[in-house]
């Protein structure tokens, strides 16, 4: 049997996949996904990943409050993601982070939310999924204030040099089907070293070549995995092997079921 492929972030707790996923994970286990991490971005969405996760043994779930909703974050956020994230299934705290490409709050706001629940990961000890636009160093200043470099920064659009320190800190990047057409976050991913990576959709955002203009899905995530190979000159197999060991790595509640 082929190696396993996990999408590491897949929003199906959002139209078009939330009421009815099955078509897509059928689809997505032919294409050899054993997992798919779904993140939360606010309460609700958090609290369908984690009744997605109790439905389908191949979905795991994240709880975060994302950077658009950190105007209305407070403390008591923080206590029901904790609750959230005492479930056997929910690996990480996310999506959470910072973006000041869209200036959804004022940074203070956006400070507030994500250091909040990066204290709180800490204390629970689970990894944090860091969404990251615009705000290396803000981001970078909480992650070293807080003391704590457990986590994902996913959707990676970022330069070389703060990848790379970010790795040296201990955390992990992974790539969307971006990296299919965009020529520089592929000449970035070439620069990294493959055990660091991991490999996600984001669906339904940004499908990779050649399912461009259509919604994505997690059996899209094997694009990505062939793009890794062709960048780093193996077989889509040992891309899988090395960035699943990763992932399994740095979610330790993840585990690989059928069904």
């Amino acid at each position: 049997m082929s190696a396993i492929l996990i999408d590491t972030h897949a929003h199906l707790n959002f139209s078009p996949f939330a009421e009815n996923p099955e078509p897509y994970l059928d689809r997505a286990r032919k294409e050899g996904v054993g997992a798919v991490i779904v993140p939360g971005v606010d309460i609700p969405s958090s609290e369908k990943a984690l009744e997605l996760a109790d439905r389908y043994a191949m979905i795991y779930a994240a709880a975060g409050i994302h950077p658009e909703d950190a105007a209305t974050f407070s403390s008591d956020y923080l206590k029901i993601l904790e609750t959230f994230c005492c479930h056997e299934k929910c690996v990480a705290i996310g999506e959470t982070g910072m973006d000041f490409y869209r200036d959804y709050a004022p940074e203070e706001m956006q400070n507030r939310s994500f250091r909040g629940q990066a204290e709180l990961a800490k204390s629970l000890n689970l990894p944090l999924i860091i969404h990251n636009r615009q705000a290396d160093t803000q981001i970078m200043n909480i992650l070293k204030e807080v003391d704590y470099f457990r986590g994902q920064y996913h959707c990676y659009t970022g330069k070389v040099d703060f990848a790379l320190q970010c790795i040296e800190k201990g955390l992990l990047i992974s790539f969307t089907g971006l990296i299919t057409f965009a020529g520089e976050i592929r000449e970035t991913a070439s620069k990294l070293p493959l055990d660091a990576l991991m490999i996600e959709t984001d669906s339904p955002f940004m499908a990779p070549v050649p399912y461009r203009g259509k919604t994505n899905e997690p059996a899209y995530v094997r694009r990505v995995a062939e793009t890794y190979g062709e960048i780093f000159g193996m077989t889509v197999e040992n891309v899988a092997e090395r960035t699943t060991q990763n992932a399994l790595r740095l979610f330790p509640k993840l585990a690989l079921n059928e069904g």
